[in-house]
Formats: structure tokens, C-alpha cells, sequence
């Protein structure tokens, strides 16, 4: 098999088993220069492209080459450092994949999903199948997740002998749920190497349990399951409607609970809103901690493009970061996306990142045509910029940034909205109009004698026209 042939087979392989977004913007853009000794050779468009395609898609690349060619195959790259000369090459790197752990073979679609117990006897010999990415590192706390972290490394210090057995966490999709349940894995099994730790997606146990019916390994697949320390499974929500899977499971829960054995579950909604589900099971995912991640307010969104940035030793005007911040506001992945076109844009066009090409960026991920502003969503605002959560606005807190958040809010409220001074008042608390009237003469007498209460107020205002 020649170079080229071995980089189009492999490349059907990687477009079955990434999002087409992705394997235009990273895989399409490789040329396979050289093939020989089982090395590839392989040319990279820049030294992003190259940090890139090794920290997040080398174990992928390895194993579809792999794949294909029927044997290992050791990747080397050559980096174009010079766009006006493709002459211009780095010398040949060599994969660091081979330094890391072997690639997760199952990371690979296949009509039959490999038995997890075929060839596991010891807890070195189990693949927890987590991302090392995904760790608590680079999860960025927020008012939006603190309880839902906080248990977390309460958790993987000590798993299984917390209050906090079974965790479910549940929030809308992106908002981090994945990214908690594998940082607490990590930690768990990096603190305590000799217990079995795994993730596992719902829809995958439901494979698993499947095949083990069908070729008659039950008993093994529960055998299996019963004998890991900490269980995360994520989406729980997929064994909705799946009665047979649901009883199995809830055997697995009892034993692993009744032992000790911590496990964690994700969802996209609380237990009490899940359909399809056994009572038993339902009353069981409430015995522990249940936790929501909400939507990361403003100061998340940028605390996290600010990480990411500083991480990938990038270069992005903090007007950008701001922007998006600002329009990217459901969840962290649409943050990372706008992120990624960015440097996509910017290595393969030579366009400078600045803000036209991020409102050209983000107009076509996000909706950013202005909403009718509301009391809620100038509360939300006004609670993010001074990082103090909405319910103490509403208590009668009198800390200084609670009490001018409040006042700021009812001010903007009457001041950008139709709404009644009664309405405004109900959203802030349940205060009456007076109080309100209050609040506004407050702020108006602040701004004429304090500067810099003067600035935060007509920063929020920018924020909220924008």
C-alpha cells in the first residue's frame, strides 16, 4: 500500500468518527508525504496545527492508521513554517503519542462494540476510557458549577465515603457535565491507582448489555460492572424507555452502593424530570448529591476564553475576548467552537483576528441580534459584572457589591426597560415600587458624587446595549 492510498483510507476512517466540522478544519488540510518501514510522514500548514493534531487527535490518527495499515504505524511530522514557501519545512518531528498511554482502540466506530471484560483481570489492566483533557485543571470555576465542583474533588479525594454517593449532575448539553464526571475520574484514579475506575456513555452500556444477551456473557457483563470502585456514567437519561437495561443497571447500582463504590451520573435534567425511568431507579439517583451546572455567566465565559487562550499561547485583543463573551452565552462548548474558527481562520486565510473577523466568527455559530432587554436579563448582567449570585440580590444582604448590584439593577431596569417600577421590583426580590424609587435616587446620587460608581454603571449599560 502506497502513502497516499493508506492517507485515503485513513481518512474515511477519521470522517466516520469526528464531526465534519472538525475533520474539514484539522484532517482534510494534512498532505501524506511519505510512507516506508511503517513511519508516515506527514506535512502540518503550522506549528498550531501540529500542537493541535497531538494533544487532541494523535491517539485517533495512530489507531485509524493502525486500522488500515494492519500494524502500527509511528507518525512523523513535517511543519510548513514559511505559507509563501511550501519548500520551507521544520525538520521531521516525531508523535510524542508513543510516550503517552496506547490509544483507545474503542475510540474507533465499529458494528460490534468490544466486551469491556474480554481481557480485564487486574485494575492496571482496565482502561478507565477517560481523556486526560478533561481534568480539573482546565475546568474553570463559576458561580454556574461551584457545587457541582466543589463535590467533586470532595469526591475524588475520597470516593465513595462522601455524603455525595450517587452525584448526579444534570444541565443543559456543553455546559461542562462531561468534562466534571472526568476530572473527578482522573483525580480518583491518579490519588488511588489500585481502584477500578471507568466512564462509560449510557448509549454505550446499552450496547454492551445488548451484545452480552445476545452471545450469552451476562453474567460477565454483570460480574464486570459490580467489581468497579468508581462508576461514572454519563447521559444517563439514554436508558429512558430500555426497561430490561434499566433492571440490570439497577442491580449494578445496588451492589456497587451497597459497598460502597462511588457512583456518578450526568444528565440533561434533574431526576425528577426524567421520563421513561423506573421509580426505584429515579429514587435512587436521589440519595446522594444532585447538582445542576447552569449556563456560565458572563464572567465564566471569559474567564474560560482567557484560560484557553493563555493555554494555546495565543494572541486575541481583549475587545474580542469581550465580544465574545458576550454573544457566546449558552454553553462552553459554543465558546470553544467560536475559538477554534478563529485560529482556523486565522492559519489558513492569514486573516488578523481582530473584531471583524470575530463578529463575522460568531454570526455564524451564534444568534447575535439584540434581545429585548428585560428586568431578568439586566439582573443576570448586573450579578455577573460584581460576581455575586442573583439570590443575594434578592435577600436583604447589605454587603456593598450586593447592595449596589441591587441598586444598579432596579436603576437599569427603570431606565432600559417599559416595565412597571411594581414589576421590577417583584423580579429584584419582591420589593415594592417605593423601594425601587429608592434605589434609583441612590444611584443617581452616586454617579454625580462618586467617579467610579459612576464608571461601573456606565460599563453595564455598554455591556447590555451591545
Amino acid at each position: 500500500m502506497n502513502c497516499q492510498e493508506l492517507w485515503n483510507r485513513c481518512l474515511v476512517v477519521l470522517r466516520d468518527n469526528v464531526p465534519e466540522a472538525v475533520y474539514t478544519t484539522w484532517f482534510a488540510p494534512i498532505v501524506p508525504l511519505k510512507y516506508e518501514h511503517n513511519e508516515i510522514l506527514l506535512q502540518l500548514p503550522s506549528m498550531f496545527f501540529y500542537e493541535l493534531i497531538e494533544e487532541r487527535y494523535a491517539g485517533l490518527l495512530s489507531a485509524s492508521l493502525e486500522k488500515e495499515a494492519g500494524r502500527p504505524v509511528k507518525l512523523l511530522y513535517n511543519v510548513l513554517v514559511d505559507k509563501s514557501d511550501n519548500s520551507t519545512l521544520t525538520p521531521i518531528i516525531p508523535s510524542n503519542q508513543e510516550e503517552k498511554e496506547e490509544p483507545v482502540r474503542s475510540v474507533l466506530k465499529t458494528s460490534t462494540p468490544a466486551l469491556p471484560w474480554s481481557n480485564d483481570t487486574f485494575p492496571q489492566d482496565l482502561d478507565p476510557q477517560l481523556n486526560p483533557i478533561y481534568n480539573f485543571n482546565t475546568f474553570i470555576e463559576g458561580r454556574s458549577n461551584k457545587l457541582a465542583r466543589t463535590a467533586g474533588v470532595s469526591i475524588a479525594n475520597d470516593p465513595g465515603r462522601t455524603p455525595f454517593n450517587p452525584l448526579f449532575v444534570f444541565g443543559q448539553s456543553g455546559v461542562g457535565k462531561t468534562h466534571l464526571a472526568q476530572a473527578i475520574g482522573l483525580m480518583a484514579k491518579q490519588l488511588n491507582p489500585e481502584k477500578r475506575v471507568l466512564y462509560v456513555s449510557a448509549n454505550l452500556f446499552c450496547i454492551q448489555f445488548t451484545d452480552a444477551v445476545r452471545f450469552n456473557k451476562l453474567n460477565d457483563f454483570l460480574n464486570f460492572y459490580q467489581s468497579i470502585d468508581v462508576l461514572i456514567i454519563d447521559d444517563i437519561q439514554t436508558l429512558s424507555g430500555k426497561d430490561k437495561t434499566q433492571q440490570t443497571f439497577f442491580h449494578i447500582f445496588n451492589h456497587l452502593h451497597q459497598l460502597g463504590k462511588q457512583l456518578i451520573l450526568t444528565s440533561d435534567k434533574a431526576p425528577s424530570a426524567l421520563q421513561g425511568m423506573e421509580e426505584r431507579l429515579l429514587t435512587r439517583f436521589k440519595w446522594g448529591l444532585t447538582a445542576e451546572i447552569e449556563k456560565p455567566d458572563y464572567n465564566l465565559r471569559r474567564a474560560i476564553l482567557k484560560n484557553k487562550i493563555y493555554k494555546d499561547g495565543l494572541d486575541i485583543p481583549e475587545d474580542v475576548i469581550d465580544y465574545i463573551a458576550e454573544n457566546v452565552v449558552d454553553n462552553v462548548r459554543d465558546l470553544e467552537g467560536v475559538l477554534l474558527s478563529l485560529l482556523a481562520h486565522s492559519t489558513f486565510t492569514d486573516e488578523k483576528i481582530d473584531m471583524n473577523l470575530a463578529v463575522k466568527v460568531v454570526g455564524k455559530i451564534v444568534n447575535t441580534m439584540p434581545l429585548e432587554l428585560s428586568p431578568e436579563k439586566i439582573k443576570e448582567v448586573v450579578c455577573g459584572y460584581f460576581s455575586v449570585s442573583e439570590d443575594s440580590v434578592a435577600s436583604k444582604s447589605r454587603v456593598r457589591d450586593v447592595a449596589n448590584a441591587r441598586h444598579i439593577a432596579m436603576y437599569l431596569s427603570k431606565q432600559m426597560t417599559k416595565k412597571s417600577l411594581s414589576e421590577i421590583g417583584r423580579v429584584i426580590g419582591g420589593r415594592d415600587h417605593a423601594t425601587v424609587l429608592h434605589s434609583c435616587s441612590v444611584v443617581n446620587d452616586l454617579m454625580e458624587t462618586d467617579k467610579d460608581f459612576r464608571s461601573h454603571v456606565e460599563e453595564i449599560e455598554r455591556i447590555l446595549k451591545r
